[in-house]
């Protein structure tokens, strides 16, 4: 009896040792091992977004440079001073060098943004749209930077091929400096 009781000692003993062998070191190296191979993926996947990523670098140089050359140097299209009064005369000037009739140009309310500042400007004229569109053409090589918000054109009411137009664009000037 006593060697029963022995016999089912050691094997609590024993069941014991197994029992915190699992528990205490089996299960917490598991939970490390499963952690470390959860790190591993991560790290994995970023280095192949991070490769990917390198692989796209190429394509946005080109169209970086492709960008710079459309864009130009923006800034120097924005002058630092408001010099409305002239810019006008140059639009009224291009509108005379087409030959577009009927002129209309008016400034609106200026507006306020952080150092840039914005004018809308109305404009209105009749010629052919031939004329129209070289008026816009030369509008764009401007050396001051000017935005076509809205342009409708209206054919006459006797289908002679003139055309009215009218634009809302907007001018812009800087109210400080840049660096440089």
């Amino acid at each position: 009896m006593f060697r029963d009781k022995q016999q089912i000692l050691i094997w609590a003993v024993a069941g014991g040792i197994i029992a915190g062998f699992f528990l205490f070191r089996l299960l917490p190296l598991r939970k490390k091992l499963q952690a470390a191979n959860d790190a591993r993926s991560a790290k994995m996947l970023a280095a192949a977004e991070a490769r990917a990523q390198i692989e796209q670098l190429p394509a946005l140089e080109q169209e970086l440079e492709q960008l710079k050359t459309r864009v130009g140097d923006f800034d120097a299209k924005i002058p630092d001073h408001r010099d409305l009064g002239q810019f006008l005369h140059r639009i009224a000037d291009l509108m005379n060098e087409y030959d577009l009739r009927d002129q209309q140009i008016q400034p609106r309310d200026e507006i306020e943004a952080d150092r840039l500042h914005c004018i809308p400007v109305s404009m209105e004229c009749k010629g052919g749209l031939k004329q129209v569109f070289d008026f816009f053409t030369s509008l764009q090589s401007l050396s001051r930077l000017v935005r076509i918000e809205q342009v409708r054109l209206q054919n006459d009411n006797e289908f002679s091929g003139q055309v009215t137009m009218k634009t809302e664009a907007v001018v812009y000037y800087s109210s400080q400096t840049r660096p440089g």
